[in-house]
This record gives structure tokens, C-alpha cells and sequence, in this order.
């Protein structure tokens, strides 16, 4: 009888949190730039500020390192500090790959804001052209 009791409870409370005021949080208007509302919502991808900005990187990053072969073919390959033999696509390659490790634990252990990653993973990338 007391668990029953119990459940009786637990299901009033949904209406009680309800009537409280509780169901309105997620109905609040966004003030100023919002990073993760979608820019094109009728799109099938939720095409977000900060997503368009990786695919920027990403695309501009790939079309620099396209001049560069371009220019200077060969891939400037060399032994780093690793002890591979990398060219310019692979240490763009080792820096993404560790920029995504950086933001995981980043996220796995201290959550938001992303400012401290951001900076350890722009210096992650400095450290993979200049020494990998």
C-alpha cells in the first residue's frame, strides 16, 4: 500500500511542477545572438551558427592547403617530434583529430564554456604544424 501511495505521488508531481510555472521554461524567447538556433529552420539539417562556422574552417582550411600543393607541390614532407613522416595534410589531420580529443574531455570533465579548449586547441594546431 505504501509503494502505492508512493506512485501516487511521484504522478502528481508533473502537475504540480505544471501549475507552478515550470512548463513555461522551455517557452522563453531567445534575447540577442543565440549560437544553437537554427539559422534555416525548414532545412533538414539544423544548419546552426556554430556548425556553418566548423564547415567554414573545415572547407577554408582544405582549399589553403589546395594552394599550397598547388604552389609548393610535394606536401613539404618531414620527421617531427613524433617520429612520423607527415606532409601538410596529416598534421592538419593529427591537429583536427586532437582538437575533437580536446573539446570531448573538455566537455567530459568541465562542461561549458569552451573558451579554455578553444584557445588549447588552437595551440594544439600551432604545435602540429611548427613540430609534427
Amino acid at each position: 500500500m505504501r509503494r502505492l501511495a508512493a506512485l501516487l505521488l511521484l504522478a502528481a508531481a508533473p502537475a504540480a511542477a505544471q501549475t507552478q510555472g515550470w512548463g513555461n521554461l522551455g517557452k522563453q524567447e531567445p534575447k540577442g545572438f543565440d549560437w544553437t538556433a537554427p539559422l534555416w529552420p525548414e532545412l533538414w539539417m539544423a544548419w546552426t551558427p556554430a556548425t556553418l562556422a566548423v564547415f567554414v574552417g573545415l572547407f577554408a582550411a582544405m582549399g589553403v592547403l589546395t594552394l599550397l600543393e598547388i604552389r609548393h607541390p610535394g606536401g613539404a614532407e618531414r620527421r617531427g617530434v613524433l617520429g612520423l613522416t607527415t606532409t601538410r595534410g596529416d598534421r592538419l589531420f593529427i591537429a583536427l583529430l586532437g582538437a575533437v580529443y580536446i573539446f570531448l574531455i573538455w566537455l567530459a570533465f568541465f562542461g561549458m564554456p569552451l573558451w579554455v579548449p578553444l584557445a588549447l586547441a588552437i595551440l594544439w594546431g600551432v604545435f602540429c604544424f611548427w613540430k609534427v
